[in-house]
């Protein structure tokens, strides 16, 4: 019985593999999410990255890396059945220029200050997927919903499943009416559960409770339902705070790292929250298309001039090959390879108070591969 049930969900992660390796794609699965002008990164039916590639549903490390990983064939890390956390209630409102963040877990954020509460790709449901299916929870959020306060805003960087929610985005609308951004074609998506939301090009802003929320370039790729590939947009954010704007990269790949560039000339940035997980498909590997890893992460804080970051999209699901706790071991060498400081991984289910903005020391760039050069050690080698 134990077997026949491993089996069944062995060949079930088989589909789900084939599906988003583009294998199979009916066309009654298709939607049009958005209809629009031509621009540089809108061919009129699917949007795609004007810096090129990674916008199709070959998943990162080819289709082989995908079945190998379904399988089991890949001889990863074993990742824990369960991560402990104590849940945090969070304060009901932070004031003034104080800033206190909340990572509840993966690209979920809570961030209060200035008697704002703003949230990011709130994920709260126990698995990643259509219909129950998909990575289930190796840790619990790091609030539960009910202790949430009235959040005002909410971010929504693109259409998969681990960062768009429908159900969790539903409980918000119905508890507290956030304003809820997102990007071109994911307000059609959101409003499938009934919940309206702003959805904005990259470049658009809209002003909220006084912030001033900008949707920016990113490098990704959006789909819910296989054959729907790009139709609608991924985005990172800007919120422009008194204090010092928040970053909120959503999921990115490095593409050509100008979006960083294009983020930081809309102001100093107090916080960047920038995903560290995801990255690694095969032994060794650092960086996937469409997901940076620690190395890449360090240079986008750079870019940035983020004063303070907080790396996210790690420890939650288990998505890529890397064991748990690579993400932050890759990190700590790699800030000490770049001379950045600042960057840090929090625990899932602590309140942390972010510093007021003061600029970050300037750090010379470090070219890519002299960073993996001092990353060449017996200890990074050994983080699988």
């Amino acid at each position: 019985m134990r077997f026949a049930g491993a089996l069944g969900r062995t060949l079930l992660f088989v589909v789900i593999g084939l599906c988003l390796a583009g294998a199979i794609a009916p066309d009654f699965l298709d939607a049009i999410y958005y209809r629009g002008p031509v621009s540089d990164h809108f061919d009129g039916a699917r949007f795609f990255n004007p810096d090129g590639g990674d916008d199709d549903l070959s998943p990162p490390g080819g289709r082989g890396a995908i079945v190998r990983y379904v399988l089991g064939g890949d001889r990863r890390p074993a990742w824990p059945q369960r991560v402990a956390v104590t849940p945090v209630r969070p304060p009901a409102r932070v004031m003034g220029d104080a800033m206190a963040v909340t990572w509840i877990g993966h690209a979920t954020v809570l961030i209060q200050t200035q008697g704002l509460n703003i949230l990011t790709d709130p994920v709260w449901s126990d698995r990643a997927g259509p219909f129950g299916i998909g990575p289930g929870r190796i840790a619990e959020p790091g609030a539960r919903f009910d202790d949430l306060p009235p959040i005002d805003i909410v971010l929504v960087s693109h259409d998969h499943y681990d960062h768009m929610d429908l159900t969790t985005l539903r409980k918000l609308w119905d508890r507290d009416r956030p304003a809820i951004v997102t990007s071109l074609g994911n307000d059609s998506v959101i409003g499938q559960a009934g919940v309206p939301a702003t959805a904005l090009d990259w470049g658009g802003r809209v002003t909220v409770k006084g912030a001033d929320v900008i949707v920016t370039r990113n490098h990704h790729w959006g789909s819910r339902w296989i054959a729907d590939r790009n139709r609608a947009l991924w985005s990172s954010f800007v919120v422009r705070l008194r204090g010092g704007n928040l970053f909120f990269a959503g999921d990115t790949g490095v593409g050509d790292l100008r979006w960083a560039d294009e983020a930081a000339r809309l102001g100093p940035v107090r916080l960047a929250l920038i995903p560290i997980g995801a990255f690694r498909f095969t032994a060794g590997q650092m960086v996937s298309g469409s997901h940076i890893g620690p190395v890449d992460a360090v240079e986008v804080q750079r870019r940035l001039g983020a004063a303070r970051a907080i790396g996210i999209h790690w420890a939650t699901f288990r998505l890529s090959y890397e064991a748990w706790d690579t993400p932050p071991r890759l990190l700590a060498a790699a800030e000490r390879c770049s001379g950045q400081r600042g960057f840090a991984a929090v625990p899932i289910g602590r309140t942390v108070s972010v510093p007021a903005y003061a600029p970050p020391p300037r750090v010379a760039p470090v070219a890519r591969a002299a960073l993996l050069r001092c990353l060449d050690t017996p200890a990074v080698r050994a983080l699988r």
